[in-house]
């Protein structure tokens, strides 16, 4: 067994961001760079994965020796090496751990690879104040993942369910697409939300109840289709923010109620959320208020920690490295959730 890396360089290209971050003693964050591609898919109205592969060569190794000078510190002084392994998308993915892997190589440096969504529930870990105990449930809610995980420590985590079609990210996505907003949809209609009334329309909730913890955002997303195409075919004029609120009202209830019943069959005493939709002020007061009426504590990280970061990845990394959980020389990526 190694001992505990003092120094670790995380790489993450899972998805559109190009992130690195140097974390020491697994608590002290000494760097945390993020190179997004926002203003170049939006064009497009969604992630195009060859041009996402594409910006990650471009940006990977400014974005590292960035990262590797604010930490005041050279490549020699890592401990180790923690890369986004899988799940995302294969290309994006290929071009950190083809990189990881040269920077371990050359310098003769440890490389472990790192699941994406865990790396999301090692997240309230980071320095942001109060932290869980384990066991937790842990929701991955984002553009392309939203799962629930029962979490028993560092390195076993249980799925409990998933996503049976649309992430919510994505149902939030295709929302504003209808609704002729740009993208990313979830911060536009978060912001028409606030002055929407949530009960202006009556859209439905997937309950699933022969598989409770899983999730499905098709049909609500349909039924906003149908409901804008109606009133336009009427000749009504669409109210944007009612239907932003009513939609996300959906949404949040769904993620709500399932993930705080999964935590009381669990009998776990913390709930977590994580992910890029975890920075949602209405799913983040949801889920708070809901812990508190069941008394379990509940921990989501600042939004720069719920978004894509190579921050979490850094952190579980260390803890991988620790217990000497190195990446083969051979290792390829993978684009599918691994529980």
């Amino acid at each position: 067994m190694l001992d505990a890396p003092e120094i670790v360089l995380g790489i993450e290209t899972s998805c559109d961001e190009t992130a690195a971050a140097v974390l020491k003693n697994g608590r002290e964050l000494l760097s945390n760079i993020i190179a997004s591609q926002v203003d170049i898919h939006a064009e497009f109205g969604g992630i195009v994965p060859e041009i996402a592969s594409r910006k990650h060569v471009e940006a990977i190794d400014f974005v590292v020796k960035r990262a590797l000078k604010e930490a005041g510190i050279t490549l020699e002084k890592v401990s180790g090496i923690a890369v986004t392994q899988g799940p995302g998308l294969v290309g994006s993915l290929v071009v950190g751990l083809s990189y990881a892997k040269a920077c371990a190589f050359s310098s003769e440096k440890p490389i472990t690879g790192v699941n994406h969504i865990h790396a999301h529930l090692m997240a309230c870990f980071l320095p942001n104040g109060q932290i869980p105990r384990f066991p937790f449930v842990g929701l991955v809610v984002s553009g392309g993942h939203t799962s629930l995980y029962r979490v028993d420590d560092y390195f076993h985590v249980e799925l409990l369910g998933a996503t049976r079609d649309d992430a919510a990210g994505e149902a939030f996505d295709k929302v504003a697409k209808i609704l002729g907003l740009p993208y990313p949809g979830g911060p536009i209609i978060s912001r028409l939300a606030e002055k929407g009334r949530r009960d202006a329309f009556s859209f439905p909730r997937a309950w699933l109840p022969e598989t409770p913890y899983d999730f499905s955002f098709s049909g609500l997303k349909t039924a906003v289709l149908q409901t804008v195409g109606k009133l336009t075919s009427a000749g009504q004029k669409i109210p944007v923010e009612d239907v932003c609120a009513s939609f996300e009202e959906a949404v949040v209830e769904v993620l709500t109620e399932k993930t705080i019943k999964a935590a009381v069959a669990q009998e776990v005493g913390w709930v977590v959320a994580a992910g890029g939709v975890a920075s949602n002020l209405r799913l983040r007061h949801a889920l708070r208020e809901a812990c508190m009426e069941k008394g379990l504590g509940f921990v989501v990280p600042p939004p720069v920690f719920c978004t894509d970061n190579a921050a979490m990845v850094a952190l579980a990394g260390f803890h991988q490295l620790s217990q000497n959980m190195l990446l083969a020389p051979d290792a390829d990526v993978y684009s599918r959730i691994v529980a």
